[in-house]
């Protein structure tokens, strides 16, 4: 049961990586179907940071830990802040279709991804993922609790900060009532002298380092440093961006959200003499609560529980 606990909260730290990048992107107003997408070159950024890094040094046994985190959450946040530009230069600026422009983001992503990949020297991947993943040192000492509460890697923490750093901006500061405004009635922010393209911008950005830190996360934490393609990594976005329903769109509830839609995720592969169909079945269950949550939330019209208003409409200034 511990271990099902642990797995489960790692499969959930992919998930809210890309859960609060997309919470802070549709606050703005868009709905950026390229979040899997970025999720993969975010991916492809922090495995070459990784690949440089460990490869300029003379024995694998001389990494150090804090640079090798820094290095990669560099390069990563680079990579995909750089796909997140292009997404919000053609939606902000030049005003195309989100859904449209998300999907070819998600695509050139993956495919991008897939041959940087096939570049990036993988030799020093596994002692790295070992060290990126290692869990605070008195885990082991105290049992079952310390297994599931602190025997992860910095990444697992860093996700949930960043979940509760933008529950707290969204809700309690300037910045966050600027954003949701925008997210709003854009063109009332505009009038009410709120800079609605810088806060877009601000946005897209911020939301796509966060979401290219989850793919780098399931990389070189969760399965220590394996590479195969974007595919697995492109399905995680997609259910990240399920997640952001199922949570209403609360970075803060996302946290257990996530947790959830991890042990569906994962119980399909502990349950023992399941066929692959029924097993597949099981896997869907993120899914389908995710369009019953669609359902009621539909019916109820809680305003609360609603998206932005704006989600998925351009801003046009001279309309305004």
């Amino acid at each position: 049961m511990t271990l099902f606990f642990v797995s489960a909260i790692s499969i959930a730290t992919v998930l809210l990586y890309g859960c609060v990048g997309e919470i802070i992107t549709e606050k703005a107003g868009h709905l950026n179907l390229g979040i899997p997408g970025i999720m993969c070159i975010g991916t492809a950024g922090g495995c070459l940071g990784v690949s440089l890094y460990m490869g300029g040094l003379e024995s694998p046994a001389n990494a150090s830990w804090i640079l090798l985190v820094l290095v990669s959450l560099l390069f990563s946040a680079v990579f995909a802040a750089a796909l997140g530009g292009i997404y919000a230069l053609l939606t902000v600026t030049l005003r195309c279709n989100q859904n449209i422009t998300g999907l070819a983001i998600t695509i050139f992503g993956s495919g991008a991804t897939n041959f940087i990949m096939s570049f990036v020297d993988r030799t020093h991947f596994d002692p790295a993922g070992k060290l990126i993943s290692s869990s605070l040192p008195f885990a082991e000492s105290l049992g079952g609790f310390g297994k599931v509460v602190f025997g992860h890697g910095i990444f697992v923490y860093l996700a949930i900060v960043a979940a509760v750093v933008c529950a707290f901006v969204l809700s309690k500061t300037r910045v966050g009532l600027h954003l949701r405004s925008v997210g709003e009635s854009p063109a009332t922010a505009d009038a009410a002298g709120i800079n609605v393209v810088a806060y877009k911008y601000g946005a897209i950005l911020i939301g796509s380092v966060i979401a290219g830190f989850g793919g780098f996360y399931y990389i070189m934490d969760y399965i220590k440093g394996s590479w195969e393609n974007a595919a697995t990594i492109e399905a995680f976005g997609w259910l990240a961006i399920a997640l952001v329903i199922f949570v209403l769109w609360k970075p803060n509830v996302g946290i257990l959200g996530a947790v959830l839609f991890g042990a569906c995720y994962i119980v399909a592969f502990v349950i023992p003499d399941i066929t692959s169909t029924q097993r597949e079945l099981i896997k869907m269950l993120p899914y389908v609560v995710t369009i019953v949550v669609l359902i009621v939330i539909s019916i109820r019209k809680k305003r609360e529980h609603q998206p932005p208003a704006s989600l998925g409409l351009p801003y046009f200034r001279e309309e305004r």
